[in-house]
Order: structure tokens, then sequence, then C-alpha cells
């Protein structure tokens, strides 16, 4: 399941509600990003996300198909915001569930690496410095990478 919205989410409800009623499921892993403050700005006020709807949902079922592709999830869950977030804010939620724990966190961070790099999501920081769009991180492009290689 994959959503784009701009009003928060209750993680623990969202779990709940993912491996609820599914007794073959045996491990569910998550990742919950939030909105950090930057150590070396004046501050961070807002960052704001922008996405091209329709285009976006697309591509983050690409994501989540190739995740179940490669691991047997029972369930996937995709949630990402979009629009003006304050430091502390949730801002992504990734969550798996299979019937074995290697599965569920490996595809957890499998598909974490690719929302980094293949979500067509743009941030902008909005800090005491003014207003700068954020660009993509190397790093973010190797870890995604390994992914890549044969096992």
């Amino acid at each position: 399941m994959i959503r784009v919205q701009e009003e928060d989410f209750d993680m623990g409800r969202e779990v709940a509600a993912l491996y609820e009623g599914k007794q073959e499921i045996g491990a569910v892993c998550t990742f919950l990003g939030l909105v950090r403050d930057l150590p070396d700005s004046d501050g961070l006020k807002t960052m704001t996300l922008e996405h091209y709807p329709g285009m976006t949902e697309k591509e983050l079922a690409k994501i989540e198909k190739d995740a179940r592709a490669r691991w047997p999830l029972s369930e996937c869950l995709i949630i990402h915001r979009y629009g003006a977030l304050q430091p502390g804010d949730q801002i992504v939620m990734v969550a798996t569930a299979s019937p074995h724990r290697q599965a569920a966190f490996e595809s957890c961070d499998f598909l974490m690496d690719f929302l980094k790099t293949r979500a067509p999501f743009w941030k902008k920081e909005n800090t005491g410095n003014g207003e700068q769009w954020v660009d993509a991180r190397e790093t973010d492009d190797v870890a995604a990478e390994r992914w890549d290689k044969p096992d």
C-alpha cells in the first residue's frame, strides 16, 4: 500500500493495521523518518517537500513491486508526506511484514534506499540563512547500488 499525503499519521495504528488478522506474519520491520534540524545552519524553520501527483505514486509502486519480487512479503506500506514540515515532524514511514525477519529487515532497508534515490520528491530547506533546494547525496546512491550487485 502506498500513500502520499500532507497529513500526519499514527505509526502505531498503521503497524497494527498492517498485520491485524494475518497469522502468517512472523516479522514486521519499520522505518520512521523525521525532519531534523541542521547542525551547520542557522536552524531549520521548515522543510517543504514537493512532488508530481500521479508520477510519484507510479514510481513508488515500481519500488514496492521490486521489493515484493525480491522478498516474500505478506504486506508492505509506504507513507510519504509532502508540504511544509517542521523539525521533529514525521516525513516517511516504511513497514514490511513477512513470515520471517530477514525478509522484513532487508526489504525495509531496500525500500528506504530506493525512496531516497528514485522517488520523485524535491526538498527545500528554509533556515536562518534563507531557502535552498536540497541536492541528492552521493552516499544515498552508493547505498542503493549495493542492491544491484548479485548475491
